[in-house]
Parts: C-alpha cells; sequence; structure tokens
C-alpha cells in the first residue's frame, strides 16, 4: 500500500471517530426521560446550550464532508 494511500486511510479514520463523537454529544431534539426528573431550564441554560448545539452541528457537517470526500477519494485511487 502506497503511503499516500496509508495516510488518507488514516486521516479518514480520525474523521469517523470525530464524527463520531460529536453526533454522540450533540443534546436530543425532544427532551425523553429527562422530563420525568423535575428540573426546570432556565432561559440562560437553554441559550447555552443552543449555541453549543450549534457549534456541534456545523461541526458535524465539516466532518461528515470531509469523511464523504476522502471517502470518494480513496474509492477513486
Amino acid at each position: 500500500m502506497p503511503i499516500y494511500k496509508l495516510l488518507l486511510v488514516i486521516i479518514q479514520l480520525l474523521a469517523c471517530a470525530t464524527l463520531m463523537v460529536v453526533i454522540i454529544l450533540q443534546s436530543g431534539k425532544n427532551s425523553g426521560l429527562s422530563s420525568l426528573s423535575g428540573k426546570a431550564d432556565t432561559y440562560l441554560s437553554k441559550n447555552k446550550q443552543k449555541s453549543r448545539d450549534a457549534r456541534l452541528a456545523l461541526a458535524t457537517k465539516w466532518v461528515a464532508g470531509m469523511f464523504l470526500v476522502l471517502t470518494v477519494v480513496l474509492n477513486l485511487i
């Protein structure tokens, strides 16, 4: 295996691991079982969560795009 292909495979594996972590860190759109605890979200915590979720959503798009491009390049090589 040529060194450039090995390097691309390693970068793709890192992108895959990063994509999984970023997706897992995102909060769900519905409250699910957390609504049973009785905790009320304050206005500030909701805004802080939205900005964090917005950054994670943006990171998901970039990493997923990089993963897609690497997959196509590796498939063509």
